[in-house]
């Protein structure tokens, strides 16, 4: 039975759970639209491990969302994750944020496509079948009126995620099913750690690094 440390900081909510064989038994998670994961992630482990009675050295491994999502979001999950696994001597697993967030549409049909707001008309978005296989790598997307027509046209296409509002402003096709008001989990992340864990397919601690997929940019200050 594997028992998995799960941690979810890409966007804001700050998400926590334990799985246990790929199912969640524990969550802790909060959608403070201020970003308040140096605050509460360490918080939020503890209270976890506390409430499923489980000691820190039972873990079988450290799940983390890996990207792409906040800059600062990432930096915080993925450091947390790193030091629990050298302090525990567990392996370290990464987890695609959009790939996460698509198991939260349960469809028989259709595709789906998972976005995260990448500021003005842009997005990060990445496209799965209903069976979450992937069928268009993560990218960053900047939306007009024909965005994802070729998939509109041919059947329902679930958009989820933060990106949601702005796309739902461009796009009114009858095909266009908008999930509102749904953010990256810690509660979808155990099955597909579970999956990775049994593959050993584990992260260089050391040399890790959070998905980004565009290069950080400091802005300078308006004068």
């Amino acid at each position: 039975m594997s028992i998995i440390l799960n941690i979810e900081t890409a966007t804001t909510n700050c998400s926590v759970s334990i799985s246990k064989d790929g199912n969640t038994i524990v969550l802790k998670e909060d959608y403070d639209k201020n970003y308040s994961h140096a605050e509460r992630l360490h918080v939020y482990i503890d209270e976890v491990l506390k409430e499923a009675n489980i000691e820190s050295n039972q873990l079988d491994a450290i799940a983390v969302s890996k990207g792409p999502g906040s800059y600062t979001g990432l930096r915080i999950g993925v450091s947390a994750a790193k030091g629990l696994c050298f302090a525990l001597n567990k392996p370290l697993i990464s987890i695609p944020t959009l790939e996460a967030l698509a198991h939260q549409v349960v469809s028989n049909d259709g595709i789906i496509v998972a976005m995260l707001d990448a500021r003005r008309m842009e997005v990060y978005a990445a496209i799965f079948d209903s069976n979450y296989n992937q069928i268009k790598e993560t990218q960053a997307e900047i939306l007009d009126e024909s965005s994802f027509k070729e998939y509109l046209n041919k059947g329902k296409v679930y958009f989820i995620g933060n990106g949601v509002e702005k796309t739902k402003a461009l796009i009114s096709h009858p095909n266009a099913i908008f999930i509102e008001n749904k953010l990256p989990s810690a509660n979808e992340m155990g099955s597909l750690a579970t999956f990775k864990y049994k593959k050993i397919d584990f992260e260089d601690v050391a040399y890790f690094e959070p998905y980004y997929l565009k290069d950080f940019v400091v802005l300078k200050p308006k004068a």
